[in-house]
Order: C-alpha cells, then sequence, then structure tokens
C-alpha cells in the first residue's frame, strides 16, 4: 500500500513555468511534474527577483516588495487577469511561494498582490525517534527514519515527509545521531526541501573538564566534513547548563547553533512538602543565566511550566529572558492530549499560547518575543502518518502557525480539510465543526481547571487520579475531604506566582482573579469554592465531566452522518479512534466524579448517576 498523501493529495495547478536555478529550483520543477493538472487560462511563473523581467507582472512585482526586502524565505504573489508571478529572493522564498499558491489556487479569484514572511526565524520539529526504531512518546507506529541501528534503505518516505513539512513552511528538524554516511543522506533528503537537519544528543559530561571540550569540538567537526549545512544540535536530555556554551564554541565555527532545552534541578518531590514544585525549576535555573550564553545558544522553553498538561499557565522564562535567545517548545505528538486515540485539536491552544501578552499590560506576545518555535513531531510509519487521520490536522496547524502566528484555528482547519479530502463544503463544515472544539472537550473530561497529572504513570494515557499523587515524579492536586489544588501563591505557597513580572503576579495570587481555567493549578480552595463563572468548584467538575462525555457522544454522532462520504479505509481507522475515545471519556468522566464524591461526600446538584 502507498502512504497517505494528506494535504497535498487533492489540490491541482495549470501548467507553471520556473524560471530560477538551483537546488530548491529542481525541487519545485519536481513538484510542478507531479501535481494534478487541470485546464485555465491563467498562466503561473514562478521565478527569483533577478529574472522577474521575464515575466508579464514584473513592474507589479518590483513595486510589491518591501523596502527591507524580502529575506531569505519570503515571497510575493501577484495575478493580474490570468497572469499569476510568485517572485523570491532566491529558493526557499520560491519553495514557500509555490506551496502558497498550491494551497489556495482554487479559492482565489480575482486580481491581488500577497506579500508573505514568516513571523519565526526557526520552525522545527523534533524527533525523539531511536536508532532502534522505537518513537520515544510517538503513536503513530515506528519510526520513519530508522530501523535496527541504522537508518532505513529506502528514503522514499522521507522525501515524502519532507515535502509536507515544507508545505506548510518547516524548515529545520532534529533527528537522532546516527552513522555519518547515514546522517549525510537524511540531511540530503531534507535539504532538496530548504529543511536543516540538527542532531539530537544527550550532554551530561563535565562542561569543564578540557578533555570533554576537544572531544566535541573534533567530533563536531567530522559532522560538519559530512554535512556542511548541519544544522547544529539539539540537546534533548542536560546536566549543567554550561554545556550549551561549551557545544555552542563547538558549532560555531560551521554557522551551527545549540538548542537547549530548558529544565532546571528539579526539587526532590515529597508528597508531605507542599512547598516543592516542579513548576518553579526552569526559572529559577535559568534567568539568573541571563545573557550568559553564547549568541548561537537558542535556550528550548516549555510552553508551560510542568510537562504539556492539556492546561497550564504560559511559562514565565517566555516573557522574562531579555539578553538570549529563546524559542517556545509545543508537543504536536499529543503525550497528555489523547496519544492520537482522542480526538484533541490543539491549534486554538498553541495560538492562545503564541498570543499570550507576557507583560499582561498590553506588552509584546510569546510570539514577538521568540526566536524559534520547535515541537515535538506527532509523525511515525503509520501509513497515514499519525496513527489517527484526522491528528494531521495538528501538524498541518503547527506548521502554519509557525509561519504566522496570528493564524485563526479554524481557518486552518478548513484548509486542512479542503486539501484533504474530496468532498462537498457541507461534509468539510461538519468536520471541522467536530475538530475545533476538540481540545476543549478533552480538557472537559480530563483534569479540571488546570490541576494536572492525574493520567497513568508511564503511558500517560487514561485516568488515574492519584498516580502521581504520592511519586516522586510529577505535581499533586492535593484532594482531601475539604478541597483541592496546588497552592503556588507567594503568600502561603511555593512562590511560583512571584516570577512573573505585574499585573501577571497579582492576577494569579489572588484566587478571587485568577483565570477559572488556572484556578487549581495556582490554588488549593474548598470545594464550595465559588468560581467567576458562579459554580462552585465542585460543581465544575461534575458538570464538566458529564459534558464533556456528552461531547464526546455528539462528536460520534456527527461523524457516523458523515462517515460514508470518505473511503473505506479512512473511514474504519476514524471511527475505530472514535469508539476508543468513548470509552476512555466515560472512564475519565465516571473515576474523576467517583473520587471527588468519595472524599466530599457531596451529591451532584443535579442528580446525575456518579459511581458510589
Amino acid at each position: 500500500m502507498t502512504a497517505d498523501s494528506a494535504w497535498l493529495g487533492t489540490q491541482r495547478l495549470p501548467e507553471v513555468t520556473v524560471h530560477a536555478s538551483g537546488v530548491l529550483a529542481q525541487t519545485i520543477r519536481a513538484e510542478v511534474r507531479q501535481t494534478r493538472r487541470f485546464r485555465t487560462d491563467v498562466q503561473i511563473a514562478v521565478c527569483t527577483l533577478t529574472r522577474v523581467r521575464e515575466t508579464a507582472l514584473w513592474q507589479e512585482v518590483e513595486a510589491a516588495v518591501p523596502e527591507h526586502g524580502l529575506g531569505v524565505e519570503g515571497f510575493v504573489v501577484v495575478r493580474r487577469g490570468n497572469d499569476l508571478v510568485v517572485a523570491a529572493e532566491g529558493g526557499h522564498g520560491l519553495l514557500y511561494g509555490y506551496f502558497y499558491v498550491l494551497r489556495y489556487f482554487e479559492w482565489m479569484s480575482g486580481d491581488f498582490t500577497v506579500v508573505e514572511q514568516p513571523a519565526v526565524p526557526i520552525r522545527m520539529l523534533d524527533h525523539w525517534d531511536e536508532l532502534s526504531g522505537v518513537v520515544r512518546r510517538g503513536y503513530s507506529g515506528g519510526s520513519l527514519f530508522f530501523r535496527d541501528g541504522a537508518v532505513v534503505p529506502d528514503l522514499t518516505r522521507v522525501r515524502e515527509y519532507a515535502r509536507l513539512l515544507a508545505s506548510i513552511g518547516i524548515n529545520a528538524v532534529a533527528l537522532a545521531t546516527a552513522e555519518l554516511p547515514d546522517v549525510a543522506r537524511l540531511a540530503g533528503v531534507f535539504r532538496e526541501y530548504g529543511i536543516a537537519v540538527s542532531l539530537a544528543v544527550d550532554f551530561i559530561d563535565d562542561p569543564r573538564d578540557e578533555r570533554v571540550a576537544r572531544w566535541w569540538a573534533a567530533t563536531v567537526a567530522r559532522v560538519y566534513d559530512v554535512v556542511p549545512d548541519l544544522g547544529g544540535l539539539v540537546v534533548r536530555t542536560a546536566g549543567d547548563a554550561e554545556g550549551a556554551n561549551l557545544l555552542a564554541r563547538a558549532v560555531a565555527p560551521y554557522g551551527g547553533s545549540v538548542f537547549w532545552r530548558c529544565s532546571g534541578a528539579e526539587p526532590e518531590q515529597d508528597w508531605r512538602d507542599r512547598r516543592a514544585d516542579r513548576a518553579r525549576a526552569a526559572y529559577d535555573a535559568f534567568i539568573p543565566l541571563d545573557g550568559r550564553f553564547e549568541e548561537n545558544v537558542v535556550l528550548q522553553v516549555k510552553h508551560g511550566p510542568l510537562d504539556f498538561q492539556v492546561r497550564e499557565p504560559v511559562s514565565p522564562l517566555l516573557g522574562e529572558f531579555q539578553e538570549t535567545v529563546f524559542g517556545v517548545e509545543l508537543q504536536v505528538t499529543q503525550e497528555y492530549s489523547g496519544q492520537q486515540q482522542d480526538l484533541c485539536y490543539l491549534g486554538p491552544w498553541w495560538r492562545e499560547i503564541l498570543q499570550f501578552d507576557t507583560t499582561g499590560g498590553g506588552g509584546v506576545n510569546v510570539a514577538d518575543r521568540i526566536g524559534a518555535i520547535v515541537a515535538v513531531s506527532n509523525v511515525g510509519d503509520d501509513l497515514n502518518w499519525t496513527g489517527h487521520k484526522l491528528a494531521q490536522s495538528n501538524l498541518y496547524a503547527f506548521g502554519r502557525l509557525a509561519w504566522d502566528p496570528a493564524a485563526d484555528p479554524v481557518s486552518l482547519l478548513h484548509e486542512w480539510a479542503a486539501a484533504t479530502f474530496a468532498m462537498d463544503d457541507r461534509t468539510r463544515s461538519e468536520l471541522v465543526t467536530i475538530l475545533s472544539g476538540s481540545w476543549q472537550t478533552y480538557e472537559r473530561y480530563t483534569a479540571p481547571l488546570g490541576v494536572g497529572f492525574m493520567v497513568t504513570p508511564g503511558t500517560h494515557y487514561g485516568p488515574s487520579v492519584n498516580g502521581y499523587e504520592y511519586s516522586g515524579a510529577g505535581t499533586y492536586h492535593f484532594a482531601d475531604r475539604y478541597g483541592v489544588g496546588v497552592d503556588r501563591t507567594v503568600k502561603t505557597g511555593s512562590g511560583f506566582t512571584g516570577q512573573y513580572p505585574e499585573p501577571l503576579a497579582s492576577l494569579y495570587e489572588d484566587v478571587y482573579t485568577c483565570p477559572d481555567e488556572l484556578l487549581l493549578f495556582f490554588h488549593h480552595v474548598p470545594y464550595d469554592h465559588v468560581l467567576q463563572s458562579g459554580s462552585t468548584v465542585l460543581q465544575y467538575i461534575y458538570d464538566t465531566h458529564f459534558q464533556g462525555y456528552a461531547e464526546v457522544e455528539a462528536m460520534v454522532a456527527r461523524w457516523r452522518v458523515i462517515a460514508e462520504r470518505f473511503e473505506p479505509t479512512i473511514r474504519a481507522n476514524i471511527t475505530s479512534r472514535f469508539e476508543t475515545q468513548l470509552s476512555n471519556a466515560r472512564e475519565w468522566r465516571d473515576q474523576v466524579n467517583t473520587f471527588f464524591y468519595r472524599l466530599s461526600g457531596v451529591p451532584d446538584s443535579h442528580g446525575r448517576t456518579i459511581h458510589k
């Protein structure tokens, strides 16, 4: 069976001429040859700015180029009548411009001028694939890249994956370190699509040992001899942060960067000690180091202070670094959000994070401050790439939001669905309705009000309300007969709220102004505490868990109405996943509601069934 063509399967273009040279121009010509054709009078030209006068619209194109230029990746698209020109400084911009036209051509009408440049310069996907073929936190089969200790012999699917990434604007990937000839093979495939390969490494050495510095310098030199355009190193597990500078000095002569994942020395968790707080760790470790890193170090900050929970506050690090290049790390693979068994479209969550005002007072948002946006990929060797066919929407949305953090997540769903499935507008609208609210639905039937870590230890799928409560690995909900939540206030708790600037610190510190959805992240409150919504905390927990399950039932019912309009393989895949999700949502609903009823002894005010 052939692999799923995802959102590149239904798009069509008329004839295209390419006025450019180089590796990426050759890639565009190859794309033109394999793109489906249809007849129209429109003539499309793709050209570098140095050759734009070979086209009919050269004056319009030159007038549209910004005074500061287009940069390496920007492009212009101009249409007048039946002439359409894509122009850019070089191959990268042309490739992105070509995919822009492919994405929108059949929706385009009339004359227009578009100028596009990415908002974030580095847009990267991390792959935690092992050479054995196992993928850490992978929910879509084995590795695309590795099997039995080496790179797979046939790189056809890797090339198809590179196409998908380039079409949504991804320009970097991180892969496991393999034998150098194998690294060169992979880098060669991604190079054809303008994507730089970095190598994922672990650094637990002593950075003050000169022997360590010499070893890394020699090793990096050998790698760059084989792959001169290597992006750099991504440190996925690290010890002393001074190691970032050691590695940065090793890759600097070759133009490489070091992406250092920020994690502090977490306190020894003891369920008896309510002040030990994992949420504080990264800030406490890295803010004192601000300004002490080499220029080619990019600190990679998880979007929340914990670990990709379905609801967390935005990490205070994203607003506090002043003298260090940093990026935000998201998680496309759904470790804590359904693992591509449960439908959970994360686009709305990511946009909320990227648009978060880091000052709390009308200042710059996260997207304005970052130099990179990175995510752990959700792709494996399953034929449909992502296990759950509809989880492709998360990969698509990540790329599009990385390019334009202000993009509307629902509009992105319409784009993705129209490009992925051959269907009528009514079916597409129904599918978008199913997808668009699925993150909020997942949040409703899982951990409430930002409390987090009620998942099964190890697998992180399905409910285990006390799974991490007495362990040394997580943070706790501290539920007892009187109330629930983690006190992270300065006044009486761990002091985490004090890591935010004013007025955010005061907003989160005050139990009456803290946003409802984060209340239990920041405060321990009694069950009869009244939320800003007017509900008590306990009744809210009951209500949302019943509501979340009902919404999954409604999603399944909507799907059954349109399922016959999809190909049998796709229909079977999505139907099976919905059956799993319905069972999982029921388990979450019943376990969480029963847990809190048994603790509090307070019944549901609506008299619904809670198993006692």
